[in-house]
């Protein structure tokens, strides 16, 4: 680690400095003529990889780091090919954070990583996301129907993009090592954002994991109601969340949204009514 630079816990900083998964990281970036967009740069390990194939845009919250890039890269964003953006990206991330096409490559700090790849796939400009998270993170991001780690998040992924990891890295990859084991994950969209009404409904749906899913939509919808869009679809009432895939939980929520009407409202719509 560079001298007087000491790892924030704040920030949620661990700094990559395996090589070996770094150049692998390259490696899986896909090849395409996007701008790169790297959030939480660190010490800049990865970031003198990236500038080496392509302009970057790089977003870091810790104002000491900041200074330490811009000597670091002075010559790079005196050529144009770095921009380096010293602030809290989540405060400026409104719509798209950049003004053209990008592909976000990075080793995101893990506190906000979630909310990192979830701006991404509602942003529009964004095309390509490779980046470094827990590995529990990963796995809920990448699994399949019938896993118990698919959820909200696994649907929310799987509905816009084809999500698959990269690799595992170990602890001692990064300096101070982590607790957890980390992964690359490496999400292609094929669709330009997700419905976040459908999010919503998905929250509701896996509200209560180990509960049926007939159970956590009862909660906001009448009994009768959904035993009609159950039977519909041939969803069984004993369904648990993670049995059902990506596509059928699009269905049901189509099928939902189609057959509210005057005769069958969300119990939520009730309580508004009799206000």
């Amino acid at each position: 680690m560079k001298k007087g630079i000491i790892a924030k816990k704040k920030f949620g900083q661990n700094f990559l400095k395996d090589t070996i998964v770094l150049e692998k990281i390259i490696e899986s970036m896909p090849k395409n003529n996007n701008k790169i967009v790297e959030i939480g740069p660190g010490l800049g390990d990865l970031t003198k990889f990236l500038v080496n194939v392509k302009s970057v845009e790089t977003f870091e919250v810790d104002t000491e780091l900041c200074e330490l890039l811009r000597k670091k890269f002075k010559k790079e964003i005196e050529e144009d090919l770095l921009h380096l953006h010293c602030g809290d990206v989540l405060k400026i991330w409104n719509g798209s954070l950049i003004n053209e096409e990008y592909d976000l490559i990075a080793n995101l700090p893990y506190y906000i990583a979630t909310n990192i790849i979830l701006k991404a796939l509602l942003d529009e400009k964004c095309k390509n996301i490779l980046v470094m998270v827990q590995l529990e993170v990963a796995k809920k991001i990448c699994a399949k129907q019938g896993e118990k780690e698919f959820g909200s998040l696994s649907v929310i992924t799987q509905s816009v993009a084809k999500a698959e990891i990269t690799q595992t890295v170990p602890p001692a990859s990064f300096e101070p090592p982590p607790k957890v084991e980390s992964a690359v994950i490496l999400l292609k969209k094929f669709k330009s954002k997700f419905d976040e009404d459908f999010s919503r409904f998905l929250k509701i749906c896996f509200s209560q994991p180990r509960k049926t899913l007939y159970k956590n939509l009862s909660s906001s919808y009448d009994k009768s109601f959904l035993q009609q869009i159950f039977s519909r679809l041939d969803i069984v009432q004993n369904t648990r969340p993670h049995q059902l895939s990506t596509n059928d939980y699009h269905q049901l929520y189509k099928n939902i949204q189609e057959s509210l009407d005057g005769r069958y409202t969300t119990k939520q719509a009730k309580r508004e009514q009799s206000k």
